[in-house]
């Protein structure tokens, strides 16, 4: 029996993410998603009048792949689907997955090479400049893993964050982008972290359920060269198979220009090193969604958990442009909620939030308690 979930999900993906008209083109990318769920959102699609195009993928095979494969291969492949991509006015991608470290063993070359001669060119440069996009998690066994939880109430509380009020969010940040548009230095100050930088005159970009889901967070982008003083991250990041803790980043007029990461630094650092934008930031955003409280390893529900923000060495994006360009785009979190430790944030030398809570009168409508 169909799950009705699953049609209220693809129903939200097709109605508000990408608000898919008739006609219009639509890729869908499912990674290791089972192939109902699949199905229902291309049926909910062309019921929509769309035209749907429809890829699937395997994490074994694509690590079978990347072990093997040479720039020419990579770059001609990029050729193709960036040609395909082209055609499209909506991107869905559905990213399950059995196993987390399935890339783990890939070396650090044949990653740099696919994210620069294919993910740059394909995704950065053309789906997310040029289509109505929206990317999501499947649940899966390996993700309740992930999450500490059964499958079964994995499977409850990911249908609950993401089919969560975006109508009433998207009303509820509107003072805080109106606040950040003004804004010129930002303070952020935590254990380990006391950190300044510039968004002055870079755009400020609600998400409610446009482009992420679960969504939930407002970004911008720091001035290039404007940061200085250090921050320290207080959630696990993983990222091809490996899993980074205790991110700390020294930063200088905007650079990386010291990261450790406990046993993992040289990673790190090999990763900062892809290229000379990897090293400057591309992106800040603040995370307010009420259903995701705590950590689990990934991004796409980590960065919108309530009470954190987080700070992206890497590519920045078209719509909070801030000028820096690399291959690499990796959201790194801190979580500011008493129970990870607290901490502030500061615009313009005003407190905005204290221990993950706004204290501002027309932002506490965002708080947890008020945004359910």
């Amino acid at each position: 029996m169909k799950d009705p979930r699953m049609t209220r999900l693809a129903q939200l993906l097709v109605r508000h993410s990408t608000r898919l008209q008739p006609g219009e083109n639509l890729l869908v990318e499912a990674f290791d998603i089972p192939p109902d769920c699949t199905a229902e959102l291309v049926r909910v699609a062309q019921e929509a009048g769309a035209n749907v195009f429809v890829d699937t993928y395997h994490a074994i095979v694509q690590r079978r792949f990347l072990l093997g494969v040479n720039e020419s291969v990579v770059e001609a492949q990029a050729e193709w689907d960036r040609a395909r991509m082209e055609h499209m006015q909506a991107y869905v991608g559905l990213r399950g997955g059995h196993n987390y470290a399935e890339s783990s063993d890939v070396p650090d070359d044949k990653l740099k090479m696919w994210l620069t001669h294919y993910a740059q060119p394909v995704h950065f440069q053309t789906r997310v400049s040029k289509t109505k996009w929206v990317v999501l998690r499947w649940p899966s066994p390996s993700m309740a893993q992930q999450a500490g939880m059964s499958t079964e109430a994995f499977e409850d509380f990911y249908f609950e964050v993401c089919t969560a009020d975006y109508a009433k969010m998207a009303k509820a940040v509107e003072p805080l982008q109106e606040l950040m548009s003004r804004t010129d230095r930002v303070r952020l100050v935590g254990p380990g972290t006391d950190l300044t930088f510039s968004i002055k005159d870079i755009p400020c970009v609600p998400c409610c359920g446009e482009m992420n889901i679960p969504d939930g967070e407002i970004f911008t982008a720091p001035v290039k060269e404007s940061g200085n003083g250090v921050i320290t991250f207080n959630t696990e990041s993983l990222r091809d198979g490996t899993v980074f803790s205790g991110v700390r980043l020294v930063v200088k007029d905007g650079k990386v220009v010291e990261a450790e990461a406990q046993a993992k630094s040289d990673k790190l650092n090999s990763i900062l090193d892809t290229d000379e934008g990897a090293r400057y930031f591309g992106e800040f955003a603040i995370g307010f969604n009420p259903y995701v409280l705590h950590p689990m390893k990934d991004t796409l529900f980590d960065e919108k958990i309530a009470g954190s923000f987080h700070l992206t060495p890497g590519n920045a994006y078209d719509e909070a442009d801030n000028g820096n360009r690399s291959s690499v785009h990796w959201d790194f979190v801190c979580i500011q909620r008493d129970d990870y430790g607290g901490g502030e944030i500061f615009f313009d030398d005003v407190l905005v939030r204290k221990d993950g809570t706004f204290v501002l009168p027309e932002l506490q409508p965002l708080n947890p308690e008020n945004l359910k």
